[in-house]
């Protein structure tokens, strides 16, 4: 059963004191459906609810299915099967993304008239041909910023950028700074397909759902300025962010469908959970591998420590 678990303080109308109801620890999960749901995701997955519920907070599940062409049929409704059978309960309706056009284009909208978006026809080599090196690859020069909108223009979108120093301090990897223009540059927010970009969906979506914490892999982690900066343009607040380390194989590839990453078993759906509370820093006792899902959840949610939390980028199974 879909529990709504809603914070209550009083607040005063007119001489009155009348119960808010806005939840006090609104947090998601949001995975990709490029396949079935592995062991990494599940980490994720795992460290968001708890996060959650311990908390005494909701959790929203969102499809990112945003890139359609990547998206593999059937693996959505087998990530929520996975999530079902593992005992995690979302609160509230799953929210797909390739049906929220309407809600990407109207922020595309606000942050055109604040002449905040320029149209960038650039390629890959041309801008590695005339860049320097950011964290995340070439940064973009700013090549087309002065190129006015053309009504048949058919190319990518990109978001102005400043130096203006962007720090946040996440709850496991700890205080994190960035200056836009110069790390990453003027990044993309649709694509030149006509595909809106993850950093504008994200935040977007987030904000709509009224999400006050994320909690995802580290390697989202250098996404959060870019967020950070959409949410001030955009009028957003900006939630609680901890990153939680990336699970690696023994190449030191993160988890995935391209590095060949097994599905999560369902068929001993404890001993999962207990993998991946352990890769997360928590120490079950024996018995609890031997507990019913039920009582696995119980002393997971009771004994959930967010400081035993490994704070590394990204660890190895």
């Amino acid at each position: 059963m879909v529990q709504w678990i809603l914070w209550t303080p009083l607040i005063r109308i007119n001489g009155w004191k009348m119960p808010s109801l806005l939840p006090v620890y609104r947090g998601r999960f949001a995975p990709s459906p490029t396949g079935p749901l592995h062991f990494g995701s599940l980490v994720t997955a795992v460290g968001s609810y708890l996060e959650a519920k311990s908390r005494s907070g909701e959790w929203l599940v969102r499809i990112e299915n945003l890139d359609t062409a990547r998206e593999i049929p059937g693996a959505s409704e087998e990530i929520l099967n996975t999530l079902y059978l593992l005992g995690m309960e979302w609160d509230g309706s799953v929210v797909y993304q390739n049906r929220r056009q309407d809600a990407y284009q109207a922020a595309l909208r606000v942050l055109e008239k604040q002449d905040l978006i320029y149209p960038c026809s650039c390629s890959r080599k041309e801008i590695a041909d005339s860049s320097v090196l950011g964290i995340e690859g070439p940064v973009y020069p700013g090549t087309c910023r002065d190129r006015k909108h053309e009504p048949e223009f058919s190319g990518a979108w990109r978001l102005c950028t400043n130096n203006d120093l962007i720090e946040f301090e996440d709850a496991v990897q700890g205080i994190r700074q960035q200056r836009l223009q110069r790390d990453i540059g003027d990044f993309v927010i649709r694509r030149a397909d006509g595909v809106f970009a993850y950093q504008l969906a994200v935040v977007v979506d987030d904000a709509e759902q009224g999400i006050t914490h994320v909690v995802r892999g580290g390697d989202l982690l250098n996404s959060t300025p870019r967020q950070i900066h959409l949410q001030k343009l955009l009028g957003y607040s900006t939630p609680s962010y901890m990153h939680l380390p990336v699970v690696v194989n023994t190449r030191g590839e993160k988890l995935s469908k391209q590095t060949q990453a097994a599905p999560v078993d369902t068929s001993r759906p404890v001993l999962q959970l207990v993998k991946a509370i352990r890769f997360l820093g928590q120490t079950p006792p024996p018995e609890v591998s031997e507990s019913s899902l039920g009582s696995f959840w119980m002393w997971a949610t009771e004994n959930w420590n967010r400081e035993a939390i490994p704070k590394n980028m990204s660890l190895m199974f």
